[in-house]
């Protein structure tokens, strides 16, 4: 295992091996070629090239270079590496909130995901962030153990002017939580009397509080005092599958909710 991590940490120590590496697995170069896409003097190339020649991962052939069978199985693993630990530096700030029990992905499928965090000036920035998908969709399925004032506002606003197509599978806490107060109730109701809308409650509790809004996915994350403290979205299509599959789950074991539910 030693000589494992030396080998690893032979990479590590050089942006320009990693470099010269990965461009070699993806086609072969000159020298000149690789100074050209590395900006790697021709000396240290010189040291690369040969250091990589000394482990097999590199040959010459004329005067050019070709990745080896071994040298693209390292980049590859190379590639794959970077890639999990540069999504990891964008989620390490919000793993802890992320309800990865219930997410049925690989979280490099976050790896290019919008985050949205609140700021002092902008305390309610996924909010917003959510509220501007909302705004521009054509279609939205949602299922939440939540539904803010203002969502439910630009939702309902949008979908009683045949605006929106709306889904949603709330849990039954949610919807209680909207019945108690009597504006919201009223906007609740007109909601479900909106053209091409309808909700159904769920018994059991739902873990997440996720909008689909055409082809994103959006996640509201907040911590287990209830605090919000970020957004996720991606139109990423293994989270889009995910998504709209967990969705289906929830609206197969929900029941619809009509108007006349909302005075019980």
């Amino acid at each position: 295992m030693e000589s494992v991590l030396e080998e690893v940490e032979f990479l590590a120590r050089s942006e320009n091996r990693v470099a010269v590496l990965t461009a070699l697995a993806d086609q072969r170069r000159t020298r000149r070629e690789l100074e050209a896409d590395t900006d790697a003097s021709q000396a240290t190339l010189g040291r690369i090239l040969g250091d990589f020649q000394e482990r097999s991962w590199v040959r010459k052939d004329g005067s050019e270079y070709i990745a080896t069978a071994t040298g693209k199985l390292v980049a590859r693993g190379l590639t794959d590496l970077l890639e999990i630990l540069e999504t990891e530096c964008e989620l390490r700030g919000l793993v802890r909130y992320l309800p990865t029990h219930a997410m049925d992905f690989d979280l490099r499928h976050l790896a290019d995901a919008t985050i949205t965090t609140p700021t002092q000036t902008r305390p309610n920035a996924p909010v917003k962030r959510l509220l501007d998908l909302v705004g521009a969709a054509g279609e939205v399925r949602a299922f939440s153990h939540a539904f803010n004032e203002q969502n439910l506002t630009v939702v309902e606003r949008r979908a009683s002017a045949g605006e929106l197509s709306f889904a949603g599978v709330l849990s039954r806490s949610a919807i209680e939580a909207l019945a108690d107060d009597p504006e919201l109730r009223d906007r609740l109701r007109s909601l479900l009397d909106a053209p091409d809308t309808e909700i159904h409650v769920r018994e059991e509790g739902i873990p997440l509080a996720v909008t689909i809004t055409d082809d994103t996915v959006h996640m509201l994350l907040r911590d287990e005092t209830g605090v919000l403290r970020a957004s996720i979205d991606t139109d990423d299509e293994a989270v889009r599958s995910w998504a709209s599959d967990t969705f289906d789950h929830y609206w197969r074991t929900a029941t619809t909710l009509t108007p006349d539910d909302l005075d019980q």
